[in-house]
């Protein structure tokens, strides 16, 4: 079925924007020969070159006959723009119909696509202007990038090719009056440059120079009065031809000679890269590649110079892909013509292109600008003024440097051991290999160097109230950085970066970020305590001289290009150095050797182009993608989606329009990365009403129209502002109080907030001045600072973990043990004895037992002491600390307080929460210097304040089966409650990494995020996957490769383990998706089970993402379902349903219960005992049935002090349940742990101070339950 659509057969994401002849005009060729000869050879006239035809997409209609538009029309001569004003040209007069088509001289000017300046695109393709030659010239091509007014960028290819001139009729008139072969032309002794202009809104700078390489060798052969015909059917043939989706699929077009391969992105968020990134470094050393790159980072005024048009944009687009993912946003012009030289005066940040020609000029002329010698390889300032670029961060650009040197530039080398190919595709296919693996790693040590130079933006963000806190990343830089930082920072580009940051893209910078952190990182980023360096970090700035210098050295700092005679000379030994310095991580290049993509074949495109032709084209397409997709391993999800992709774009042309929305429907299954939403909402709006009705009447169609036309009007725009933190000018409530506390990236847990508002406000009405503020934050970071510079002597670091750091170091005080600084720890206290430097220990806050402060009599005086007692020693510590007494007193024992309350709940958050406390009191005393300080900063005792007031012991059950507690709101302001807790065991692929292979934590809250931990050291493996942002009810594990999460909004969202990302989802539900199960045993159908509120069970095939059957049950209410004996047990509020083919069994609530309002909560089943557990709201009582006769009354299992339970599962022959019930007399969340054997309770845990949300299993070994919002932290037991 062909529907209407547009009139038009054109592909809305075809590679052609336009094709364009140029050369001279015709009047200009009359007599142009016999002046030639009067003058003679050497001295042949320059001619002003302009637009002959241009042919742009459409090129047929859908209907029958001739063509609708012949692809080209009469261009009216233009006046032409002068572009240097002291070269003004005298304007030609306009001429009548200089080209006369078919239709006639009456026809319209053809529609050319915005963007296109027909006007200043004959200097462009003729940059050196237009002049006759003497005898043939060598076909050349170069390559343009053309801007609109709005920043969009187009890419053209040219090609020059000259043609003999034998009188003024042989050109372009439509009548052959001569039709002599190209080798007699010979005798003419006068040759014409033409040029055709491919453009394209994609930069196919090599796919298309094939392209135009082909079409000359017909040129060459055709007379000339063919040669509109042949670019009118070159131009039809490209503007045939899709653009690839992202993807590892590549489009393969034969244009004969040759196999033309238009290569795909790497991902949505890549740039297409189709020419050869190792041009620069074949240019230049590696230190001036780092300074053009510095100067593109700092936007400086850029002028490339080359003696090659070509290498002009081709070197330039590399360095602009060297960003990648920070991207120019200014002028990009890399080619101007000699006219166009006075657009290298405008005053802003720009990059262009000269011939090297021009130099000299350029350089005398204007002031300021950054000039790149391609041939020589140099980087030079224009006149005499030097421009301020600084040096990129040295310890980056020596690993550069280094990893570039490790590069294999020359192919020569690499297929040395090849023997020649005989095929003349085969040899290119080479050479792409080659070529792709080479960009691979060159984009990877890019990539690397982006990321040492920024990677510590991070640290600095935050992300609730959008603000980066400008000042603070830059005191922490190295002296000799902070220029570059400084200039980097105003910059248009790193803005567009940190935007990014905030929104937590996971681009390439993100991903490259993540998968390169330390575990001491990981860990770090897990703590909410402040940031201070570890004793393992102090080490290794110990073991490094060289960094040290860095840091120090700021008068000495050589310059980039100073230390390039250090280093070997570039490309001095062509194979890879093997040696132990080259090999080392930080300076190699990893082995990064892309996939080898695949290819689709585009089928023959027929003549003459005609309706029936070219949907001729588009059956072969589809029949060909078809095919193609038959032929895929089930499980080839990224494939297919490419395929579903293109056969849509075709279908759509066909005009089976809802055949293409099927299509479209189906990358929810495959990748919903390349979902085309734009194209699909244009193209339900353009669907008359009945087709329309006909579309909405499918219900897998019915759900994407409704999404994609609520999208327009959805919510409104997100902020993606970017905020600098600034201090405060007025007074502040507890609210602004807040933000602003926030924003300093000083803390952000709200309760930490509200302690320390209330220990600034002691003692008077509560609003906070600005100074107050000012004094608080000064003394927080002038600490913070000083514990990032602190060294400590080689002798004392053996003493400590390598995870410790310092955070207090006391001033130097008389001790019982000597005179030294005392220095806390978040593990201990010890005293740095002075003299000799050494370390002497006083103790460990989990061995403390005692902590006073008292006074002691120093002759006439009594001088402020702290006593500390410990378990281990007899000997009590005495430290004269004076007027630091209180506050080491109020700190101490606070970190004791954390310290117990650690070790009590197994929770390290405690003590890194204490930590916190601590250093507040410090900021706090530092900023108010008054009496009331100290009692001030007692305000933010609170363990200590806590564990007085309310002393309450966990109960010995409980602390004997708690192995350790984790927090997924790390971070956050504030907790937020756990829905979904999944294990999934290790397992490596060996295609993966092998810290893939751990066993991971998935961890479900709310609104669509889902944090992943490393289950083998408990720390954060995926911070945050996005999928949704409704609340999440359930996950399971699919086939190992999978994770599969059912959500709120009837969506089930399938995440990659491997990638961490979530690119599929199911939509075939139509309410709230409630459980997920799949089959278990090696023999069980690769199938999961998936059930909505609304009463709906579907079965899913893994392979084909496709439902195979289909349960409604009467009612709703459906909140779980279980397989067992080949039924379906679904528990739907009243009762539990028994399926099994077309018979049902029902247990329903009946008169043994004294609320028959009261519904199931959980259910489980246990086959051994043939026996079904389950759960009622409000009910404290586990009822049991046995599954031989399920009429009969159930037994009961009592749980005790329970008010409410949310979960149950079984672990081995337990039952465990999860809930909330009352401890102490307060309601807390209670796991109850009962003998499914005896239906005995064996264990009443106190898990969370909130209620416990879900339970889940980790191989039988430990359970793990998430509480809700009040805590927001999970808890790991121990399985007996």
């Amino acid at each position: 079925m062909a529907e209407t659509a547009s009139q038009h057969l054109a592909l809305p994401l075809g590679l052609l924007e336009l094709c364009a002849l140029l050369g001279p005009p015709r009047d200009s060729l009359r007599g142009l020969e016999q002046v030639a000869q009067r003058r003679g050879t050497q001295s042949l006239p320059c001619l002003d070159p302009e637009v002959l035809s241009v042919f742009a997409p459409p090129f047929v209609s859908r209907e029958d006959g001739p063509p609708a538009s012949a692809g080209y029309g009469t261009l009216s001569k233009a006046k032409r723009r002068s572009f240097r004003k002291k070269r003004e040209k005298a304007k030609a007069e306009p001429n009548k119909g200089l080209l006369e088509g078919p239709r006639g001289p009456d026809a319209e000017d053809v529609s050319v696509p915005n963007g296109v300046d027909l006007l200043a695109l004959p200097q462009l393709c003729f940059p050196g202007g237009l002049t006759v030659a003497s005898e043939p010239k060598e076909d050349c091509i170069h390559f343009l990038v053309l801007t609109d007014v709005c920043g969009n960028r187009t890419h053209g290819v040219v090609a020059q090719y000259y043609r003999p001139l034998h009188d003024e009729h042989c050109f372009y008139n439509g009548q052959p009056h001569r039709e002599s072969p190209w080798p007699a032309a010979s005798a003419a002794g006068c040759f014409v440059p033409f040029a055709v202009c491919v453009v394209s809104r994609f930069p196919y700078y090599s796919a298309l120079r094939d392209c135009l390489s082909c079409l000359l060798v017909h040129l060459k052969l055709c007379k000339d009065f063919e040669v509109d015909n042949h670019i009118k059917n070159f131009a039809a043939k490209l503007s045939l031809i899709p653009s690839p989706p992202p993807g590892p699929l590549h489009l393969v077009f034969n244009m004969k000679p040759l196999q033309v391969v238009f290569p795909s992105r790497a991902d949505p968020e890549s740039p297409v890269i189709d020419l050869d990134l190792h041009l620069p470094l074949l240019c230049f050393r590696p230190e001036k590649v780092l300074q053009v790159l510095t100067c593109l980072l700092t936007e400086q005024r850029i002028v490339f110079f080359s003696a090659s048009w070509a290498l002009l944009t081709l070197v330039a687009e590399c360095f602009l892909v060297y960003l990648h993912p920070l991207r120019w946003q200014h002028t990009f012009v890399p080619v101007l013509s000699g006219q166009m030289l006075d657009f290298l005066m405008a005053p802003t940040s720009f990059l262009m292109g000269c011939h090297l020609s021009h130099f000299d000029e350029v350089s005398k002329e204007a002031d300021g600008l950054v000039l790149v010698n391609i041939d020589a390889g140099s980087v030079t300032s224009s006149s005499d003024e030097d421009v301020d670029v600084p040096d990129i961060p040295l310890l980056a650009a020596q690993t550069f440097v280094q990893r570039v040197q490790s590069l294999q530039l020359h192919r020569e080398l690499d297929c040395a051991h090849l023997g020649a190919s005989t095929d003349l595709n085969e040899g290119r296919a080479r050479r792409r290999a080659w070529q792709q693996r080479l960009n691979s790693q060159i984009q990877r040590l890019t990539l690397q160097l982006l990321v040492s130079v920024f990677r510590e933006v991070k640290n600095h963000l935050n992300y609730e109230h959008r603000v980066f806190n400008s000042e603070e990343f830059l005191k922490t830089r190295a002296p000799s950085d902070q220029r570059f930082y400084k200039q980097v920072l105003e910059t248009y580009m790193f803005h567009s970066f940190l935007k990014a940051r905030l929104s937590r893209r996971m681009d390439a910078f993100a991903q490259l970020d993540l998968s390169t952190q330390s575990e001491e990182d990981r860990i770090g980023e897990m703590l909410v305590s402040p940031r201070r360096p570890t004793i393992g970090k102090m080490a290794s700035r110990k073991r490094s001289p060289q960094r040290t210098a860095h840091r120090r050295m700021v008068v000495s700092m050589p310059n980039l290009q100073d230390i390039a005679p250090e280093l070997p000379p570039r490309n001095a030994s062509l194979r890879e150095d093997t040696t132990g310095g080259r090999s080392r991580g930080s300076s190699s290049v990893l082995d990064v050797s892309p996939r080898p993509p695949h290819t689709f074949k585009i089928p023959e495109v027929h003549f003459p182009l005609v309706s029936q032709c070219v949907q001729a084209y588009y059956c072969d397409c589809v029949a060909l993608l078809s095919k193609a997709m038959g032929g895929l391993a089930p499980d080839d999800s990224v494939l297919l989606a490419r395929h579903l992709y293109l056969r849509g774009l075709v279908r759509l042309m066909q005009g089976q329009l809802l055949d293409a929305l099927l299509d479209f429907q189906s990358l929810c299954k495959t990748d919903l990365r390349i979902f085309p939403a734009d194209l699909v909402r244009r193209t339900v709006q353009s669907m008359a009403g009945p087709l329309r009705a006909e579309a909405e009447s499918r219900p897998e169609l019915r759900r994407l129209i409704s999404e994609v036309l609520e999208q327009p009007g959805e919510a409104p725009k997100a902020d993606d502002r970017v905020k600098h933190f600034e201090l405060p000018s007025k007074h502040m409530g507890p609210d602004e109080f807040m933000r602003r506390v926030q924003e300093s990236g000083i803390v952000r847990d709200v309760n930490i907030i509200s302690r320390l508002f209330e220990a600034l406000t002691v003692g008077q009405q509560k609003l906070i001045d600005p100074e107050t503020f000012k004094d608080f934050y000064t003394c927080w970071k002038e600490t913070e600072a000083e514990a990032q510079e602190a060294s400590l002597p080689a002798s004392v670091l053996a003493h400590l973990d390598k995870s410790e750091c310092v955070y207090k170091l006391s001033r130097s005080v008389k001790t019982s043990r000597g005179v030294g600084k005392i220095a806390m720890t978040q593990k201990r206290l010890f005293l740095l004895t002075e003299g000799k430097p050494g370390y002497m220990d006083i103790a460990t806050f989990r061995d403390l037992e005692e902590v006073r402060s008292t006074t002691v009599a120093v002759l006439f005086l009594r001088v402020p002491t702290l006593k500390i007692k410990t378990t281990s020693k007899k000997e009590v510590f005495e430290a004269n600390l004076k007027s630091e007494c209180d506050l080491w007193h109020l700190m101490v024992k606070e970190m004791w307080a954390g310290k117990t309350l650690a070790d009590d709940h197994k929770d390290p958050q405690y003590i890194q929460q204490a930590l916190t406390h601590v250093l507040l009191m410090d900021a706090v005393v530092g900023a108010l210097q008054s009496p009331g300080a100290i009692y001030a900063a007692s305000k933010l005792a609170h363990f200590d304040r806590m564990r007085s007031e309310m002393p309450t012991a966990v109960p010995k059950t409980t602390a004997e089966t708690l192995r350790h507690k984790i927090n997924p709101s790390a971070g956050e302001t504030v907790p937020q409650a756990v829905d979904v807790l999944l294990y999934t065991p290790g397992h490596l692929d060996p295609a993966e990494k092998v810290g893939d292979a751990h066993p991971k934590l998935w961890c479900a809250l709310h609104q669509g995020k889902v944090v992943v931990f490393d289950a083998s050291s408990w720390t954060i493996h995926q911070h945050c996957v996005r999928v949704g942002a409704s609340k999440l009810n359930c996950m399971a594990l699919v086939e190992q490769s999978q994770v599969w999460v059912g959500s709120e909004d009837s969506v089930i969202y399938i995440i990659n383990i491997h990638s961490m990302s979530c690119n599929k989802q199911l939509t075939d539900h139509r309410a709230s998706v409630t459980g997920l199960v799949v089959p278990d045993g090696p023999e069980a159908p690769s199938q999961v089970y998936s059930c909505s509120m609304d009463g709906t069970v579907l079965v899913w095939n893994v392979g084909t993402l496709r439902v195979t059957s289909r349960v409604q049950l009467p009612g709703g209410s459906l909140s779980a379902i279980s397989l067992h004996g080949g039924c379906l047990w679904c528990c739907t509020g009243n009762s539990i349903v028994v399926v099994s083919g077309c018979l049902r069994q029902e247990l329903k609530i009946d008169g043994g219960f004294q609320d028959r309002s009261t519904s199931f909560v959980a259910f489980q089943l246990i086959p051994e005992q043939a026996q079904l557990w389950a759960v009622c709201s409000g009910y404290d009582d586990i009822y049991v049935w046995g599954l031989e006769d399920l009429a009969r009354p159930p037994g009961r299992v009592h749980l005790p002090d329970c008010s409410e339970v949310h979960c149950m599962i079984r672990v081995k022959r337990q039952i465990w349940v999860g809930g909330t019930g009352l401890s102490q007399g307060r309601p807390k969340g209670k796991i109850y742990v009962i003998d499914a054997e005896r239906q005995t309770l064996e264990k009443e845990l106190v898990a969370h101070a909130d209620t416990v949300r879900t339970l889940c299993s980790a191989e039988g070994r430990y359970v793990l339950s998430g509480s809700g919002g009040e805590e927001g932290k999970i808890a790991i037991w121990t399985v007996e």
